[in-house]
C-alpha cells in the first residue's frame, strides 16, 4: 500500500484495528468464528459446581426416562426447580472419570478429592499419584477448550469461586494447561469493576466505546474506510478490503444495550450490595455473597464478557446461615461421621443435615435459572440460549462413587437439547435406581465400618456412560469445532467426538495405557429430535 495513507487511519482506536484487519488474515478468521451467524444470540455454557454429592435417593425424580413435570420435581430435593420443569433436562446414567477407591478398581488411588477434581473436567489422570494433595491432571479442562473458540477474541473463561477463591488441587477444577491451575475470581468487587468498565468510556477509545454501546463497527469506521478505499492499492489488497467489509456485515456483534448501569441496578448490583457480598466472600457467609455472584454471572453474559462461565462453591465449609446451623463441615457431614474418617460413629441427624445442604444448593441453582429466564433476548429468553448445568463432584459423598452422577441442565442452548424430560443415556429405562444414600446412619444406626462405604452408593455396573460424551454434546451445542481426529481444535471444522485421555474409568488405574476413547461421539439421545 502507498505511504500516503496516514497513521491515523490505522491507529485510531477500534476503527484503526478493524481497517487494518484485512491484512491480518488470522485475526479476521478468529473473529468470524467467534460470532454467531444471521444475527442470532450467542450460545453459552454456564456451569455451577458443588462438592460432596447428595442424597441421591431424594435428589433424583422417580422417572429416569421420559417427560418430567413440575409434580415430578416437587417430590424431590429439586422442588425449587419445579416452575422451570419445561426447560429442564436431566441426563441420567452418566459416570465421571477416575473414581477413587481402596481397591483401585475404577481409577487411581491418590486422594478422593484431589484426583476427582483434577480429572473431572479434563478426563485425564493426575500426576504424580504419590502426591496426595498436589497432583495435577495431564490435560486441560473443558472450560478452556470452549472459551478459546467461542469467547470473543478467544478470551479465557470466567471462573468464579463463590465464597472466596482457593488455589489448592483438592478443590480446583479449572486447568489452562496440563498441570496449570487457572486462577479463579473470588472477589465480587473485582468482577463488578470489570463489567462496569463497559458502562462508560473509561480507558476505551471513543470508537471502542461506540461499539460497546451498540453502534455498528461499519458506522464507526465509515469515514476511515472511505479514505482507505480511495487509496492507491493493489488489486489484491482491494479484494481483501472488499472481503473484509462483507465479513463485518456478516459477523459484527455488539455488547447489547442491556449491558448498562440500569440493567445492573435492576439485578440489584450496586456498589453497596457488591461490597456487602465481598464481606460475605471473605467470611465464607454464602447467604451474603451467592446471589450477587450469580447476578454478576448474568451481567457478564449480557455484556458478552464471557460465553463460558464456571462457578463453584468451597470444597469444605460450615453451613451456618439461612436457617441452617451446622457445627460440622460439609466434608465431615458427607462422610456421615462429622470427620474426614471413613467409617466410625454416625453423626446424629446427619442425613437431615445433608438434606438441608442439598435443599440450599437447589434453591441457589433455581435462583440462577430464574434470573436467566427473566431476561428477554428477542425471540427467546437468555436461559433458552444457554446450557446452564449443575454438576456435582460425586454421586454419594460417603461412597464417593462417580457413576449415577447427579446432573441437571436448564436451557436448550438455542434448541440444541431436549428439555422437559429425563433422558437415560445408558439403556432408556424409566426405572433406573436413585441410589442408596440413606442406607446407613438412619434411625437406630450408631456406627458403620469402612467396608460399608459403598452401601450408600449406586452399584458400580449401573449408570456408567462416560461423561466425556456429555462434554462433547455441550461443546457441539455452543459451537466448538474439532480437527480431523475429533478432538476440539481451534480452526477445526468438524463436530467434536473425542475429549480427554480415557473414557473408561478403569484405565485411569494405570497411566501406562495409551490414550484411547472407546466410545466416541456425543449423546445423540439428548439432542432435540434425537
Amino acid at each position: 500500500m502507498k505511504k500516503s495513507l496516514t497513521r491515523r487511519v490505522f491507529l485510531r482506536g477500534l476503527g484503526g484495528a478493524v481497517v487494518a484487519a484485512p491484512f491480518l488474515g488470522s485475526v479476521a478468521e478468529r473473529i468470524a468464528k467467534a460470532q454467531p451467524s444471521g444475527g442470532e444470540s450467542p450460545k453459552r455454557l454456564i456451569v455451577l459446581f458443588t462438592h460432596h454429592g447428595c442424597l441421591t435417593n431424594r435428589w433424583f425424580p422417580t422417572r429416569s426416562h421420559g417427560a418430567l413435570t413440575a409434580a415430578d420435581y416437587e417430590a424431590t430435593t429439586l422442588k425449587h426447580l419445579a416452575p422451570f420443569a419445561s426447560k429442564l433436562l436431566m441426563p441420567r446414567g452418566i459416570r465421571a472419570m477416575n473414581e477413587w477407591s481402596f481397591t483401585r478398581t475404577h481409577g487411581q488411588n491418590n486422594d478422593p478429592h484431589t484426583q476427582v477434581m483434577g480429572s473431572y473436567f479434563t478426563c485425564h489422570p493426575v500426576t504424580p499419584e504419590s502426591d496426595k494433595f498436589n497432583a495435577r491432571p495431564t490435560g486441560r479442562s473443558l472450560d478452556h477448550f470452549c472459551a478459546e473458540q467461542v469467547n470473543p477474541s478467544g478470551a479465557a473463561p470466567l471462573v468464579m469461586h463463590i465464597g472466596g477463591a482457593r488455589s489448592d488441587a483438592s478443590s480446583n477444577f479449572s486447568y489452562s494447561a496440563p498441570g496449570e491451575m487457572f486462577g479463579a475470581v473470588g472477589s465480587p468487587v473485582t468482577i463488578f469493576n470489570t463489567l462496569t468498565g463497559l458502562f462508560g468510556e473509561g480507558p476505551m477509545s471513543p470508537d471502542t466505546y461506540s461499539v460497546a454501546r451498540g453502534k455498528s463497527v461499519i458506522d464507526v469506521v465509515r469515514r476511515d474506510l472511505a479514505t482507505l478505499q480511495r487509496a492507491d492499492m493493489s488489486q489484491s489488497d482491494k479484494h481483501k478490503l472488499s472481503a473484509w467489509v462483507d465479513l463485518l456485515h456478516e459477523t459484527s456483534s455488539t455488547v447489547r444495550a442491556q449491558c448498562s448501569a440500569e440493567t445492573a441496578a435492576a439485578l440489584g448490583l450496586t456498589r453497596a450490595s457488591v461490597e456487602a457480598a465481598q464481606a460475605g466472600s471473605v467470611s465464607v457467609d454464602l447467604s451474603k455473597c451467592t446471589n450477587v455472584m450469580m447476578d454478576l454471572a448474568v451481567l457478564a453474559t449480557l455484556c458478552d464478557h464471557s460465553r463460558v462461565i464456571f462457578m463453584k462453591f468451597p470444597g469444605t465449609m460450615v453451613f451456618d446461615w439461612d436457617g441452617i446451623h451446622h457445627t460440622k463441615d460439609t466434608d465431615g457431614i458427607a462422610h456421615r461421621t462429622g470427620t474426614s474418617f471413613m467409617g466410625g460413629d454416625c453423626l446424629p441427624g446427619v442425613n437431615e443435615m445433608i438434606r438441608e445442604i442439598d435443599d440450599w444448593y437447589a434453591k441457589k441453582f433455581a435462583y440462577l435459572v430464574g434470573r436467566l429466564d427473566s431476561i428477554d433476548e428477542g425471540d427467546a429468553r437468555l436461559l433458552d440460549n444457554t446450557a446452564t448445568v449443575w454438576f456435582q463432584e460425586c454421586s454419594d459423598g460417603n461412597s464417593i462413587n462417580l457413576n449415577n452422577l447427579p446432573i441437571l441442565q436448564a436451557g436448550s442452548c438455542g434448541g440444541y437439547f431436549k428439555v422437559g424430560q429425563a433422558v437415560n443415556v445408558e439403556d432408556g429405562r424409566a426405572d433406573m435406581t436413585r441410589g442408596n444414600s440413606e442406607a446407613i446412619c438412619g434411625p437406630g444406626d450408631t456406627e458403620f465400618g469402612a467396608d460399608e462405604l459403598d452401601i450408600t452408593g449406586t452399584p458400580p455396573d449401573i449408570a456408567t456412560q462416560p461423561i466425556n460424551k456429555y462434554f462433547c454434546s455441550l461443546m457441539n451445542a455452543i459451537g466448538v469445532k474439532a480437527g480431523p481426529d475429533g478432538f476440539p481444535a481451534v480452526g477445526g471444522t468438524q463436530e467434536v467426538t473425542h475429549f480427554g485421555k480415557y473414557d473408561d474409568t478403569r484405565l485411569f488405574a494405570s497411566q501406562d495405557e495409551p490414550p484411547i476413547i472407546k466410545d466416541p461421539g456425543e449423546f445423540t439421545a439428548l439432542r432435540a429430535g434425537g
